[in-house]
């Protein structure tokens, strides 16, 4: 199998759910593509970190410029052995992108792992992929998540879980980082000792 991992990102992706994925994908040996629709290799998109400081939902604070690393229109699914879906504001609109959700589907039917975050199954949810699926996201997500078909699970109090269903790993936000990579690398049939 590949060892090339393509993420989806766009502007204000969320900075810890596409910057940590990314370095701790490449910490194991793998070969990250990043691509967004309309920006090319070298180009950066803006990262936004959601912050919890009292109010009822997250602040959105400036993050880093995260760098393009290969052509959106030269992917080939083929090419890759799994598929990681950050989240943040940029999914709601990625999804609007029909090649993106062509994407989606294609891993989905080859039953490659697939990795969503926060957001990010809100792009599962347009490429339609979670009929009778169950489904981890942020909570606010829960809806689409629903209307698309599938379950919605609940993120335990710290969000620090990740759930698997078939080839989809799915988590809440950020702080499942360990769990959700760790089970996404088992999905790419990775075997992690310690």
């Amino acid at each position: 199998m590949p060892s090339k991992i393509l993420m989806l990102v766009g502007d204000f992706v969320e900075d810890y759910e596409a910057m940590v994925p990314f370095q701790m994908l490449l910490m194991l040996g793998y070969d990250v593509k990043t691509v967004c629709p309309g920006k090319k290799p070298g180009d950066v998109v803006a990262t936004a970190i959601h912050d919890f400081q009292g109010h009822q939902t997250y602040l959105e604070k400036p993050g880093h410029n995260f760098h393009i690393n290969f052509d959106f229109a030269q992917v080939n699914v083929a090419d890759f052995a799994g598929l990681v879906i950050p989240g943040g504001r940029a999914p709601e609109y990625l999804r609007l992108h029909t090649r993106i959700l062509e994407i989606v589907r294609e891993f989905d039917t080859a039953k490659k792992p697939i990795a969503a975050i926060c957001h990010g199954p809100q792009i599962l949810a347009a490429a339609g992929v979670l009929r009778g699926v169950a489904c981890s996201a942020y909570p606010a997500v829960s809806p689409e998540v629903s209307l698309a078909g599938g379950q919605p699970i609940a993120p335990n109090d710290t969000y620090s879980d990740a759930h698997v269903t078939g080839h989809l790993v799915s988590a809440p936000a950020w702080p499942a980082h360990p769990a959700w990579i760790r089970k996404f690398v088992e999905l790419l049939g990775a075997k992690i000792t310690i």
